[in-house]
């Protein structure tokens, strides 16, 4: 089955995977609770999360929040007080589902299968004031779908599964002036087939997905680090995912990725390419986080395998522990920790952000409970 352009692979026994990486000091005291803080629900799925201040933006399928059993209309759009888990009257409203959220300064960057936003015509991307909710003259055309979106190096960069930007041959990646919001010219990669997943670091943009070719050349499949400013491959990264890969976060120990296989996977690597560990699950890795030394997993397992070994439908040969939908793992081995915060539902998790300005992370999906008690779509651990 597919799923925000995934192909969700379904264990054995389930009730029927832009990670944010923010910059700054991590506070020591941030422990996440595993009983989730007070924020509105939604009516439809989350996609995207992303965090500016102590301000929680949100983007999804859905066309009301929920606060205290009251409908609110927000149209896959809104904004959340991460602090005091109010709902904002931030409501840009998109005519149809946001897939990817990204905060640069004072814009909010959405991209999605919608035509107009804030009643204004808007092809799949859009610049959002992040007060205000006003809607910026930034405008481009898209041929295609986006999935994924990141700011580095004075850029917008983007991915998909979109072939043409404004007219203008874009393969599934592209990149946007921070300052002028104009399509890059030089900036201009190649993937043979869907992105899923950009992070953006210094000196590297890592992206995933489900490619096996990148600017025409093999061996770079389904995760690669780009130049941020060339676009050239940096050969000095070369992991061969195995399998398709949902979600990228940046540690001070390296890269993981959140990936799909027969069940799925969280690995981890080094800078250099090198696979350091992996942890198996008996359905997708579909987000990950990193946050003060801990790997944060969310996806649409159910049980966290004890070893790699897994059969039909993923399920684990070998054992298992119950982690439904969320589950945390020690960075430098991937050792499962006893951290536990267990959803439903069959998508689960699919996004995740986390924020370093008072300790907390987010997580969106299609899960209505934690730990037994009614979370609508977006859970924050603090």
């Amino acid at each position: 089955m597919t799923y925000r352009g995934k192909y969700l692979n379904r264990g054995i026994g389930t009730t029927i995977v832009v990670a944010l990486v923010t910059a700054g000091a991590i506070p020591a005291w941030a422990a996440f609770s595993t009983t989730p803080d007070a924020l509105p629900g939604f009516n439809g799925t989350v996609l995207a999360v992303a965090y500016s201040g102590n301000t929680l933006f949100v983007g999804g399928d859905f066309t009301s929040a929920v606060v205290k059993g009251k409908s609110i209309a927000r149209s896959r759009l809104a904004a959340v007080d991460a602090r005091t888990g109010e709902l904002l009257s931030w409501a840009p409203a998109a005519d149809g589902r946001v897939k990817a959220l990204v905060v640069s300064g004072s814009a909010v960057y959405a991209a999605g299968d919608f035509a107009s936003v804030g009643g204004q015509s808007r092809d799949s991307l859009a610049k959002l004031d992040a007060v205000t909710g006003a809607v910026a003259s930034f405008k481009h055309s898209l041929t295609g779908k986006p999935y994924a979106l990141a700011t580095g190096s004075d850029r917008l960069y983007l991915g998909g599964a979109f072939t043409a930007v404004d007219g203008q041959n874009r393969t599934r990646l592209a990149a946007f002036s921070l300052g002028s919001g104009s399509l890059d010219s030089s900036w201009k990669p190649t993937a043979d087939d869907q992105i899923e997943a950009i992070t953006a670091t210094d000196g590297r943009i890592y992206v995933g997905g489900k490619f096996h070719k990148v600017n025409g050349t093999s061996g770079y499949d389904r995760l690669v680090a780009l130049d941020p400013a060339k676009a050239s491959i940096v050969t000095g990264f070369k992991p061969k995912a195995p399998v398709i890969t949902y979600g990228i976060a940046i540690g001070p120990d390296g890269v993981y990725a959140a990936a799909g296989g027969q069940g799925g996977k969280a690995n981890a690597y080094s800078t250099g390419g090198t696979l350091k560990w992996t942890a198996t699950f008996d359905g997708d890795a579909q987000a990950i986080a990193y946050y003060s030394g801990t790997v944060y997993v969310g996806g649409h397992f159910d049980r966290a395998c004890k070893t790699a070994r897994t059969g039909p439908q993923g399920v684990c040969l070998d054992g298992s522990d119950d982690r439904v939908k969320l589950a945390a793992l020690a960075p430098s081995t991937g050792k499962l920790q006893a951290w536990r915060a267990d959803g439903n539902g069959i998508e689960g998790v699919l996004t995740m952000a986390t924020t370093s300005s008072f300790g907390a992370m987010a997580a969106g999906g299609a899960f209505t409970t934690v730990n037994g008690s009614s979370v609508k779509r977006l859970a924050q651990f603090s």
